[in-house]
């Protein structure tokens, strides 16, 4: 799995679990909802710092954000 599908699977599971939606996700993170939207399609490069206000925004850390579920499975 590649970093921008964990990072895109992890947004999506991480807002439906604190009931954001995009837009109330970019609101907190400083970010543009088209730009949350297109990170989460995977159609956009992403810096880390973006990376580390959305982890913020989230409430987790980068390394969270960054981590597959499925490596935790495999463990």
């Amino acid at each position: 799995m590649s970093a921008r599908e964990i990072l895109a699977l992890n947004m999506i599971r991480l807002r439906g679990v604190r009931g954001l939606s995009q837009d109330a996700l970019a609101l907190e993170c400083g970010l543009h909802r088209t730009f949350v939207a297109h990170v989460e399609r995977q159609a956009r490069n992403i810096s880390i710092d973006n990376i580390e206000r959305i982890a913020v925004a989230l409430k987790v850390s980068v390394g969270e954000l960054m981590t597959s579920n499925r490596s935790s499975a495999r463990a």
